[in-house]
């Protein structure tokens, strides 16, 4: 099924060592496209995202390199002190430093394995969004997988995650108890790494058409995600867009669908 490249790589970026866990698989038949970079969703990991799932192997089997990273706090990347290493920004920013570290190079016309083609689920989406608006030269297409045109993390009540945290006082705010139940079922989970997150994520909160990728775009959802309405809103950005419902899927499942990823390889062959 492919190669792991070895032991976890330390990349620098602006002088300091985020401490991200990053993986490349290498496929036995490789395809002559670019290399995959997977992006995880909150309160998840490589592992949970993208191995038990499946999306590794159905990549390699497709011919394609596969890059993927833990995002700081989760998996088995650092858990940094400061807040700043969880901002959006500062990730987008490792992971551009990730993928040339890597070897993925500029896109040419030229060269059909140049590029980079870039999947991510939930918080990944959001992240791949605004990954792909502000790299036009390098990202060649986007996966979007449980995509939201607002922030619910942007939304979280973090004052009573950290009550509840402290104290097991009930957190009123469904949407927060539900983000403080998923984090806390994850296994190995740090939780204020997680809060550090969200504090960072509120000091930079999703605004989809403040940059808008260019790239051609697959939009994926479960059709019982509840986020799924949000769909309408990013195509209405991207007219060109396609859309992708997957029957009797939600927000937590939809990730390991079979017709997720084929219409995903598909998409990106």
């Amino acid at each position: 099924m492919g190669r792991h490249a070895g032991s976890p790589v330390h990349h620098t970026v602006e002088g300091t060592d985020p401490g991200l866990n990053i993986q490349t698989h290498e496929p036995e038949s490789p395809a002559p496209l670019p290399p995959v970079l997977l992006i995880h969703g909150f309160a998840s990991s490589v592992a949970l995202n993208w191995e038990q799932s499946g999306w590794i192997p159905a990549l390699l089997d497709a011919g394609r390199r596969v890059i993927a990273v833990d995002l700081p706090g989760h998996g088995l990347s650092a858990a940094p002190e400061d807040v700043d290493s969880y901002s959006p920004s500062r990730i987008r920013a490792d992971l551009l430093q990730i993928a040339f570290d890597e070897g993925a190079r500029p896109l040419d016309p030229a060269r059909p394995e140049s590029g980079l083609d870039v999947v991510g689920y939930s918080l990944g989406s959001r992240l791949a969004w605004e990954f792909g608006a502000t790299q036009p030269a390098l990202v060649r297409r986007l996966v979007l997988g449980g995509p939201s045109s607002r922030d619910p993390l942007a939304e979280f009540d973090l004052a009573a995650a950290q009550r509840f945290l402290a104290d097991g006082t009930p957190i009123e705010d469904e949407s927060t108890a539900n983000l403080v139940a998923m984090a806390l079922a994850s296994p190995g989970s740090d939780m204020y790494a997680l809060l550090s997150l969200v504090e960072a994520i509120k000091e930079e909160p999703f605004d989809a058409a403040e940059a808008v990728p260019q790239q051609p775009i697959l939009l994926v959802a479960g059709e019982k995600d509840e986020r799924a309405a949000g769909l309408e809103a990013l195509h209405s950005l991207v007219p060109s867009a396609r859309l992708v419902l997957i029957p009797g899927r939600n927000h937590v499942n939809a990730v390991t669908a079979r017709a997720f990823k084929q219409a995903a390889i598909e998409f990106l062959s």
